[in-house]
């Protein structure tokens, strides 16, 4: 009998006991839910969400220009790679099952106070197998990780700053260069070093920047300009974010998400618009043409988890703002026509968030808004394991 598509609508509990306990007993056929996103923000209820799902969908913008991420992309004129190692570490199994030697080494930095001599002879003992966290890597895996670091140091400029380097970054970026300047073939390759519980991706494969005009007018480029953690957090909202190919000239570019993530999309069953700098995390990846209109197709739950506290990116917005923020750029590429249910089609918030601010949701933008309780109230941040069952109830 050959497949055919129909709409079915359901009512949830949320949580769903019954789903969630079904994801638990059996995580390799757990929901298929996908993420947009960036930088740490959301790694922790990533990692728990192992839990119930080796098939989460990660979709990471590979434009930050700040830490170490900024030194490899000054020597190679190449995407950055820190929050992509970053999202893997967290997928990774990380029971003595898994990989652990190797995830180990990829989840060390080298010291931030030896001298550039003392680091280049480490990353070179590392690269001949002599370093004690590359010799308790078993053959053959580890020539294959000294295969990455002999082309990363063939290539380094004499210069290169190794302070506070993530190791994981140095070997990303010698498979992005021994593999013609592509990323894709260097993720999957260390997801299945670690054993990782799901699929990240870059957004496009793309060496390019953040730009942002602000309300303002003053434009702003890189994304370490909009973070305010490196440099002085920006005193305006964002009126527009864009894509940049030099941060010279600011000039926007536009670029095509690729088919293999458009495919991706299409396969999700949960969409989530997650905890993480407004616009350098999230909306950063709805820029590329062809988002707005795959999600739009797409008949199932999309949600957004607004963060918690403030927002250095977002100063002022209110959550209808934030709505608004993340669904125009989606709304420009999917036409007149998209709803923005076909685009959002709920805002989870925790009981912190006021009744008035969830009503201006539904309000304005015709989404409902649920208060539930996902706040960790020790720690003031989202409770992973109550948001992770919330989100496999809804997928």
């Amino acid at each position: 009998m050959k497949p055919s598509p129909i709409t079915l609508t359901r009512q949830v509990m949320l949580p769903d006991d019954l789903r969630v306990a079904r994801a638990q007993s059996a995580p390799h056929l757990g929901p298929r839910i996908l993420f947009f996103s960036g930088g740490s923000a959301l790694n922790g209820i990533a990692r728990r969400l192992k839990r119930y799902s080796y098939n989460t969908m990660h979709l990471i913008t590979p434009f930050d220009s700040g830490g170490s991420s900024q030194e490899l992309r000054l020597a190679f004129d190449m995407p950055a790679v820190g929050d992509l190692r970053s999202r893997l570490m967290a997928l990774a199994d990380e029971t003595v099952l898994g990989q652990p030697d190797v995830y180990a080494l990829f989840s060390c930095r080298l010291p931030a106070d030896a001298s550039r001599a003392e680091l280049r002879d480490m990353v070179d003992r590392l690269r001949r197998g002599k370093h004690p966290l590359m010799s308790a890597i078993a053959r053959p895996m580890r020539q294959l990780v000294c295969a990455q670091l002999d082309s990363f140091l063939d290539a380094v400029p004499e210069g290169f700053d190794y302070r506070n380097a993530s190791i994981g970054n140095l070997i990303l970026a010698g498979g992005y260069l021994s593999h013609g300047r592509a990323l894709e073939p260097v993720l999957f390759m260390m997801s299945k070093m670690v054993d990782v519980r799901g699929i990240v991706r870059a957004i496009v494969d793309e060496n390019l920047h953040l730009g942002a005009t602000l309300e303002t007018g003053q434009t702003v480029l890189g994304q370490r300009a909009l973070t305010g953690k490196e440099l002085a957090p920006i005193d305006a909202p964002v009126a527009e974010l864009f894509l940049v190919e030099d941060v010279g000239t600011g000039a926007p570019v536009e670029v095509a998400l690729p088919k293999r993530n458009r495919r991706l999309i299409e396969q999700a069953e949960l969409i989530c618009y997650p905890p993480g700098s407004l616009y350098s995390s999230v909306i950063a990846n709805l820029l590329p043409t062809g988002v707005g209109r795959t999600v739009a197709r797409c008949r199932i739950p999309k949600v957004y988890l607004p963060s918690l506290g403030p927002d250095p990116e977002a100063p002022g917005l209110t959550l209808s703002e934030q709505v608004r923020a993340i669904l125009d750029p989606m709304q420009r590429d999917a036409g007149p026509d998209a709803g923005t249910e076909t685009l959002m089609t709920h805002v989870l918030c925790d009981r912190s968030v006021s009744h008035a601010d969830c009503d201006a949701v539904t309000r304005h933008h015709g989404i409902p808004c649920l208060r539930l309780p996902l706040r960790d109230t020790r720690k003031g941040i989202y409770d992973v394991e109550a948001v992770s069952r919330v989100l496999v109830s809804l997928s």
